[in-house]
């Protein structure tokens, strides 16, 4: 299972970035799984920030996005997005989407697959 995430780059603090995120391989279908969005910032560990379910719940894995990261999905373009608001320079990292079965989880390793990060640098 591989995802591509992209969209990523270089903001201003309270800037903002949309990242998608699409399947590398055709007959993959984003729908109704859940997407769930990782990030890992330099020298620390890969942490959970999003999760849109089957049935397009959202679960919210980090306080300090609440009201700024909004998920969708667009199910015609077989992709999810991540839309970025107010940016803050530890929301710094690569971004990592990952595609599951079943329910969310903070979990990465309940998300099989690979796929590519896309950078996200906030810096003044």
């Amino acid at each position: 299972v591989q995802l591509q995430a992209s969209g990523g780059g270089s903001a201003q603090p309270g800037g903002s970035l949309r990242l998608s995120c699409a399947a590398s391989a055709s007959g993959l279908s984003l729908d109704r799984a859940a997407i769930g969005w990782f990030r890992q910032a330099p020298g620390k560990e890969r942490e959970a920030v999003i999760c849109i379910s089957s049935a397009d719940y959202v679960i919210y894995y980090q306080d300090s996005v609440k009201g700024r990261f909004t998920i969708s999905r667009d199910n015609a373009k077989n992709t999810v997005y991540l839309q970025m608001n107010n940016l803050r320079p530890e929301d710094t990292a690569t971004y990592y989407c990952r595609r599951r079965v079943g329910q969310c989880s903070r979990d990465l390793v309940a998300f099989p697959g690979r796929g590519q990060g896309t950078l996200v640098t906030v810096s003044s």
